[in-house]
């Protein structure tokens, strides 16, 4: 896959990286050294600090959105910052829509795009840009010398201030279409029967601009503690389909931050499992994905 690094050297000597992928630049990867930045937390950082450190956004954005399998990060941002905000499905019409209207300045998904109203598409060159201007307004009074702040500096900052979301993406590519399909129509019995007060459900989303529903666009189950399990199918032609599984648990305690995502979402993930009976439907014992 082709991509493109933009990087600068700090004064320890480490190169903190950002990354741009595929040759059109419309998706993007954040990394700090040794430091991995999710593309929910990505958008989410860029929205709590595009006011003060980049100048496009200097009167405020006009609203956030985020497709629905996406963390909550963002939705925490745009209550602070008491702004509109907009959950749709997978699909980046949804945001045009909103863009159009002059309803959305910022938004995002989970598969690594990112975008604001200054086209109508995911801009990952954009993104980027985004970063470092976040990079450099922080670094903008430091002396010769002095530490800089760094990437991983920036989003622990930001998960002191509104909780980390741990986040993990499960995909199962190639899977037999029928069972599958018997898998989600499975999940789907078990919403339905959901008892009154349990969120529960097969996402719909009504588009507020031109009135048009879009349904069955996930299986979700949103737990008291905010914590969510959502499964969705991407593609179900003869090669198969695609099982993805998105989990998601947030986290207030700083103490907790440093902790793997993969470890703190352990007993999320055995539930989501077990609830799916996933194995017995598609007979894949792992993922072929992990994100």
């Amino acid at each position: 896959m082709y991509g493109y690094w933009y990087g600068y050297w700090n004064n320890t000597g480490s190169c903190q990286l950002v990354k741009f992928k595929k040759s059109d630049g419309d998706r993007n990867m954040i990394l700090g050294h040794a430091f991995f930045v999710t593309p929910s937390d990505s958008v989410a950082i860029i929205a709590a600090n595009a006011q003060e450190d980049i100048p496009y956004f200097r009167s405020g954005p006009k609203g956030l959105a985020r497709s629905m399998p996406t963390s909550g990060a963002l939705d925490r941002v745009a209550q602070k910052l008491n702004l509109p905000f907009f959950e749709v499905p997978t699909g980046w019409k949804f945001f045009g829509n909103l863009m159009d209207a002059g309803n959305l300045s910022i938004c995002g998904e989970e598969s690594f795009g990112t975008g604001s109203d200054h086209i109508r598409e995911k801009d990952g060159i954009w993104a980027v840009l985004a970063w470092l201007s976040i990079i450099a307004y922080r670094n903008k009074d430091k002396k010769p010398g002095e530490k800089l702040v760094s990437v991983s500096d920036v989003v622990k900052e930001h998960w002191a201030s509104y909780g980390r979301n741990f986040f993990s993406r499960y995909d199962y590519e190639e899977c037999e279409s029928e069972g599958a399909n018997k898998m989600i129509d499975y999940l789907r019995d078990l919403v339905s029967k959901s008892k009154p007060g349990d969120k529960y459900d097969d996402f719909a989303y009504t588009d507020p601009v031109d009135g048009s529903v879009a349904s069955k666009q996930g299986v979700r189950f949103v737990f008291s503690d905010g914590s969510r399990i959502i499964f969705r199918l991407s593609g179900t032609g003869s090669a198969g389909a695609t099982v993805r599984m998105y989990i998601e648990q947030f986290e207030p305690d700083v103490s907790k931050h440093d902790m793997d995502a993969q470890t703190a979402l352990k007993p999320l993930i055995d539930l989501a499992l077990s609830l799916s009976k996933l194995k017995d439907f598609t007979g894949r014992e792992k993922p072929t994905v992990i994100t």
